[in-house]
């Protein structure tokens, strides 16, 4: 049976978790307590994407194991954890785990850029960040959680002001562990925009030339963009983001592989096979095999 292109990704969008998908604010942000969502799910977060939404996480006692995409990392408290919008990712945590979520939208975050550009390596990844004490970020999302939670004169300012304490604190820890990133350029703001393109389109195959066009720009101006900034073509770019489509319906969702070709808008599931074994040095079914189908696991 051929399914339609458009037909629901195998890893479910919420808006927040268990939430039907909605736009968020251009300002939104929202904190919460950890165990709001995890304690009457019996400590399991399953499976799932924001798909305009950053998400920082403070474990302040506890641990568990986060699943961003195929990878799986272990952490133990104090630490905080960084997720981008549009990363299919999961929790499993250890009984009565403590800590704080925090939630706030992508152009929110563009927004803060603009005057902070250093922020946007916070959540160019999925992150495990070590804290050596948990005290002072905790300090700052109460805080922060106070001045969303009432209307005194300036809280706007307060809000913005405890938010960005948050985020820098964040990015210091990864910046300890990692090579600071250039501010971005010309190029680098063009192969971001290339790549909400794919992320709209990658569904189904679509030449390079109508994403030039729709970006305004000529192929070969996109093509050096893209490698200087990523090493990669743009076809590269967009192999990729149709095999991560692919890795994530192979192990989050029951489809048969031809199934999955097909929502993929390959029109010969033996394409789409020699497709993904050139990208991943093994067919669909071995891949599955391998990672196992994690319908039953942490999701």
């Amino acid at each position: 049976m051929r399914l339609d292109p458009a037909q629901p990704p195998a890893v479910p969008h919420f808006f927040l978790y268990g939430e039907a998908p909605r736009d968020a604010d251009d300002r939104f942000l929202h904190i919460e307590a950890l165990d709001d969502r995890s304690r009457p799910n019996r400590w399991t977060i399953r499976p799932h994407v924001h798909s305009s939404l950053h998400q920082l996480l403070l474990i302040a006692e506890g641990g568990g194991e986060m699943r961003a995409e195929a990878e799986r990392s272990a952490f133990t408290a104090p630490c905080l954890l960084a997720v981008p919008a549009g990363t299919a990712h999961g929790f499993r945590f250890a009984d009565g785990t403590v800590g704080a979520v925090l939630t706030l939208s992508a152009r929110y975050l563009r927004d803060l850029c603009g005057r902070e550009p250093e922020l946007a390596a916070l959540f160019a990844g999925p992150a495990s960040l070590t804290l050596p004490e948990p005290g002072p970020v905790e300090e700052a999302l109460a805080e922060l959680a106070r001045e969303l939670a009432w209307a005194a004169p300036g809280r706007r300012g307060a809000v913005e002001a405890h938010l960005m304490l948050l985020l820098v604190a964040g990015l210091r820890r990864l910046a300890a562990t990692r090579e600071p990133p250039a501010p971005p350029g010309p190029q680098a703001l063009l192969t971001a925009r290339f790549r909400e393109a794919v992320e709209a389109h990658h569904r189904r195959e679509r030449p390079l030339s109508a994403y030039a066009e729709d970006l305004g720009v000529t192929e070969a101006r996109l093509r050096a963009a893209c490698r200087a900034v990523t090493g990669l073509s743009p076809g590269r770019i967009i192999r990729e983001r149709r095999l991560l489509e692919a890795k994530r319906s192979l192990l989050y969702s029951d489809l048969g592989i031809a199934e999955i070709a097909y929502s993929l808008g390959f029109t010969d599931p033996a394409y789409f096979s020699r497709f993904f074994a050139k990208g991943t040095g093994e067919c669909p079914r071995a891949f599955r095999d391998r990672r196992g189908a994690d319908r039953g696991e942490t999701r």
